[in-house]
Order: C-alpha cells, then sequence, then structure tokens
C-alpha cells in the first residue's frame, strides 16, 4: 500500500539538491540514463509481463559477479512523495514540473548458488511505471529513503539473507496505479507488482 509521506534524510540536503532528473531508456542511453540531465517525458509500456498479486514472490536466477545466485524478490510497496519533496531531490524544478517521486521497495532473498561477496547488482533492474508508463529514474535518491539499504554496503551475501534494495522515478502527480517491474536480464521479460496510489 502506498504511503505519502517525507521520506528524505534532513541529514543530507545538499546531496539531495545535487541530484540530477535523468531520463530512463529512450535510444542513446542505457534504462539508468546519463549524468548529463534528462527529459521529464515517459516512455512507452512494455507489452509483456509476468504479473503478480501483492505479496507473492518470483524465484529466479541471477548473474553476479560471484556467479549465478537464485534469489527470491518481492516488491514490498512504493512510497510516493509530494511537488515539495520533487523541488528538493532535482537540480531543475522546472524540468520537473507536475512530477513526484516514487521510491519502489524490493526485497531480495539469497536461496543459493553462493555468497555475493560485495555489490549486488540484482537491484539494477527495477522500473517504475505510473498509469501504464514509465517514469524517469532519479539517480542516487534511494538510498536517503528509510528502510532502503545501499548496495555499497553489502558484504557477504550468504543463503537466507534478504535486503530491501530501493529505486526512485519521477512520476507524473495523480497517477492512480504504479507497477514495480524487475528482471533478471536487461532486456528480459519482467515481473511486475501493481499497487493503487491512494
Amino acid at each position: 500500500m502506498n504511503r505519502k509521506t517525507m521520506w528524505l534524510r534532513a541529514a543530507a540536503p545538499v546531496a539531495v539538491l545535487a541530484l540530477t532528473l535523468t531520463a530512463c531508456g529512450g535510444s542513446g542511453g542505457d534504462s539508468k540514463g546519463d549524468a548529463k540531465g534528462g527529459t521529464s517525458k515517459l516512455q512507452e509500456d512494455k507489452p509483456e509481463t509476468r504479473e503478480l498479486a501483492t505479496g507473492e514472490s518470483a524465484t529466479s536466477p541471477f548473474k553476479e559477479d560471484d556467479g549465478k545466485i537464485t534469489y527470491s524478490v518481492l516488491a514490498e510497496k512504493v512510497d510516493v512523495g509530494t511537488e515539495a519533496d520533487t523541488k528538493k531531490m532535482v537540480d531543475d524544478p522546472a524540468k520537473a514540473k507536475g512530477f513526484v517521486p516514487a521510491v519502489a521497495h524490493v526485497k531480495y532473498t539469497n536461496k543459493g548458488g553462493g555468497v555475493v561477496s560485495s555489490y549486488p547488482s540484482v537491484g539494477d533492474n527495477v522500473e517504475i511505471y505510473a498509469d501504464g508508463q514509465r517514469g524517469t529514474i532519479l539517480i542516487g535518491a534511494a538510498d536517503d529513503a528509510p528502510g532502503c539499504e545501499s548496495d555499497t554496503d553489502i558484504e557477504n551475501w550468504k543463503k537466507g539473507q534478504s535486503h530491501v534494495l530501493c529505486e526512485t522515478y519521477m512520476v507524473p502527480k495523480g497517477a492512480k496505479e504504479l507497477s514495480v517491474r524487475w528482471s533478471a536480464e536487461d532486456d528480459g521479460e519482467p515481473y511486475s507488482w501493481t499497487f493503487k496510489n491512494s
């Protein structure tokens, strides 16, 4: 269930102000965008997804640097911010007019295949869609949300252990439905969890 809440860390306003709104996907770039700053234009919907119910997890192998790890993946929630949050988070608020931040909280559990020594990549392939269209990623913001872990702090991730990694996107204010999508490969068919934005 979505919670409209202030989730920015008061202790890191300078870092938040330095963030750049970047375009997601499109021609000439990867799904993370680039550091030059982009547009707030939304991308077209990917037609094929594997829909999961709220609370239902997906199990999939994923190639980490340490080998192929099997993960259980569960999108737990999406926290939606306000336009005031947007102004604090982007370098040029005019580019993000009418948009609000949405933070996807995704829980990953190592189900086997080895130990991830450091810097897991499993959280890299997360996208947020608003009313069927992909939002715009906000690089570097997710670690500032309560309940989110930084992948740079995770070491020796063993079988049975879980971590919550987050991704922040800018979505249109007033979007009715938010979908969190994760896939084991950049161009793979994603699993999708849908949350109502109340």
